[in-house]
């Protein structure tokens, strides 16, 4: 039996710490940036001018940033869907009892210890337009090159399979795990039943996983939102024609390249905020329907 405390003073004190930071670092930058974005800030913040809602005006009316918000959702849909399945196909693979299996993990799991800029330089240098490997190969088979940072499509596609790549090695360490605690006797129950491999996968070992694919499309949903910004200032600057421009990079473009933006840039962290705040409520209002706890 655990002990309780007498009184709320000791509690209040052990809190206390946590809570300082928690108000200084979260939620006192959060009114401060909901506040900012009520002003429009001259020159680095050396005059502001009380505006209101004017900024989220300005927002709601650019065709720039409702491109951002689409670009965002095409490639955090296309992260999301690559990196969980892939992560969760190769898992599966690794889990079986083969020859070198540790060894095919540690190679899987590495790409995850890189930082998103580091790991957007080396995909940036493998598809060069002139010198990279990808492009040598298929210059070798076909005599094309294509231009993977300068068409609007494939630098799209480029960024979400090197943030993908980037984030497999997260995935596949918890599916790994997650598998690991499958019970063998409800596989051999359902094999005894007549189900076949996929029934069995369907039926048994992704309802099993459910907890565990829940919690990393939350956290695959958060990477793909902001700690994707490294890799793509590396890769593409949100280029060609802002077709990588993701909300967050947009954010930054407005809040540091262009200095009389700060008030936008502000009403577009608020935007961001409430987004994934929505965005997570919904996943965890759907968690009831497919998630399976026990």
């Amino acid at each position: 039996m655990g002990s309780k405390f007498k009184g709320l003073l000791l509690p209040l004190a052990l809190l206390l710490p946590t809570f300082a930071v928690l108000g200084v670092f979260l939620y006192y930058t959060q009114i401060q940036t909901f506040i900012l974005s009520t002003y429009l800030v001259a020159f680095y913040g050396l005059h502001k001018t009380f505006v209101g809602f004017e900024n989220y005006v300005r927002m709601f009316s650019s065709p720039s940033y409702f491109n951002s918000v689409k670009v965002t959702l095409l490639f955090s849909a296309g992260v999301l869907g690559l990196s969980m399945t892939t992560g969760l196909g190769l898992a599966m693979l690794v889990n079986m009892k083969i020859r070198g299996a540790r060894m095919y993990r540690m190679a899987l799991i590495w790409p995850y210890a890189l930082s998103p800029a580091v790991a957007g330089t080396i995909w940036l240098y493998l598809f060069s337009t002139n010198s990279g490997l990808v492009n040598y190969i298929i210059d070798t088979i076909s005599g094309v090159r294509p231009n993977w940072t300068g068409d609007k499509t494939l630098a799209l596609l480029l960024v979400i399979f090197a943030a993908a790549w980037k984030q497999l090695g997260y995935n596949l360490v918890f599916y790994l795990a997650a598998l690991q605690n499958v019970p063998g006797e409800l596989l051999e129950a359902a094999t005894i039943d007549g189900a076949n491999a996929f029934q069995r996968f369907w039926s048994v070992t992704f309802k099993v996983l459910s907890p565990t694919t829940f919690f990393l499309l939350i956290t695959n949903l958060v990477y793909a939102f902001f700690d994707t910004f490294g890799m793509i200032d590396i890769m593409t600057s949100g280029g060609p024609v802002d077709a990588t421009n993701i909300m967050i990079y947009n954010l930054y473009q407005d809040g540091f390249r262009n200095a009389n933006k700060t008030g936008l840039a502000s009403a577009q962290s608020v935007v961001l905020f409430l987004l994934m705040a929505v965005l997570t409520w919904v996943q965890f209002r759907g968690q009831k329907k497919w998630v399976h706890y026990g």
